[in-house]
């Protein structure tokens, strides 16, 4: 069986991400999602590969965030 070809970094999509809201006094878990998307502060905006990972990240801290595509 052939090997699938990678996509190349230009053709991948991606997000922007900005936090809006602070994490502080939701779940931790909320907070650790926020984290791992590696936002740091409010207003600080990430752009991430769209995956599948990736918008279920967003969808779980949703009111935190903003998301442009």
């Amino acid at each position: 069986m052939a090997k699938k070809t990678a996509k190349k970094n230009d053709e991948t999509r991606k997000v922007r991400i900005t936090l809006v809201k602070s994490p502080i006094g939701f779940d931790r878990t909320q907070g650790a999602t926020v984290q791992g998307m590696g936002l740091r502060r409010i207003g600080h905006t990430v752009e991430l590969v769209d995956t599948p990972a990736t918008r279920g990240m967003i969808l779980k801290v949703r009111h935190l965030v903003t998301v442009q595509e």
